[in-house]
């Protein structure tokens, strides 16, 4: 599964045109890069987003268009949930491709808001053991996730006081009958977070809960992660996160990001499933593009 050609044209478009306004924008962003204290060197003085080590800055725009994929070989499902009668759950083959769309934008120094959507296409194959009559395979497509969140900064780094936040999401709901990749009802996510500054890095630890009407169990942990951000140069940053999902899908979460420009950024990523109820693997890659407050 590849991203459509609109995907594509988009972010080159999008790219070239920051690409060209780069050596304007480089005198200014690498003196705004020299000015800031040694704990705001890898992340900057922008606020936490949803996007792994990414922060957006007042009055700035965040455009993210992204390719991502998903593979696991025990897939839980209920042939239930697709209209055939059904003793309990099996586990199966799944994969889908998602492109997506992520905007962020900093209303202030202390607020900023995102929105993101999401193309998506499915594929669940059966268990062998699963006697139902659900069909062998299952292929959905359509609207995947969409999904807006604020986030609050509540006191900035001091010291050795951390930066701390917090955050609410909301994912909107829509084709129910789509199992593998609607949003059957309303979900609210909200957490919060700290952030530190180091000379050997940035740690970032963040919780959520996650409230979610159609699911078996109403309330439960939403994202759970310890996160670590390094600037190794004026043109590489590294990632590291543990991230836990709903309490036990647990992934080790790497990425590269690699500064082709003041305002644009290559990211590389990949999620490797640690626990047999997350994803295998979650590979991504996507053009970020900043445009900075004029």
């Amino acid at each position: 599964m590849k991203p459509t050609p609109v995907l594509r044209y988009l972010v080159m478009m999008l790219a070239a045109a920051l690409l060209a306004s780069a050596p304007a924008a480089a005198d200014s962003a690498k003196a705004a890069d020299e000015s800031l204290p040694a704990h705001l060197h890898d992340r900057g003085s922008g606020l936490p987003t949803s996007q792994f080590g990414t922060y957006v800055r007042p009055g700035e725009l965040l455009v993210y268009p992204s390719f991502e994929s998903y593979r696991d070989h025990n897939f839980e499902y209920d042939p239930f949930e697709f209209g055939f009668e059904s003793e309990g759950e099996f586990k199966g083959r799944y994969r889908a491709s998602e492109e997506v769309l992520f905007l962020a934008y900093g209303l202030s120094d202390r607020l900023a808001w995102e929105l993101e959507g999401a193309r998506l296409r499915a594929s669940l194959q059966k268990a062998p053991e699963d006697l139902s009559g659900m069909p062998e395979e299952v292929r959905q497509s359509g609207l995947g996730h969409v999904k807006t969140r604020l986030t609050w900064r509540w006191a900035e780094e001091r010291g050795r006081r951390p930066e701390l936040f917090s955050y609410g999401e909301v994912f909107f709901p829509h084709h129910k009958d789509k199992i593998l990749v609607g949003t059957p009802d309303w979900v609210f996510h909200a957490g919060f977070g700290a952030v530190r500054g180091y000379r050997w890095g940035t740690l970032t630890f963040r919780a959520g809960i996650l409230f979610e009407e159609a699911s078996a169990t109403a309330t439960d942990w939403g994202e759970v992660a310890v996160e670590y951000l390094k600037r190794l140069s004026p043109h590489l940053t590294l990632f590291e996160s543990l991230l836990v999902r709903e309490g036990d899908e647990v992934s080790l979460v790497s990425e590269l990001q690699w500064r082709l420009s003041p305002h644009v950024v290559l990211r590389l990523n990949d999620g490797q499933g640690l626990t047999s109820h997350g994803f295998d693997s979650e590979p991504e890659v996507g053009v970020l593009l900043r445009f900075p407050r004029r």
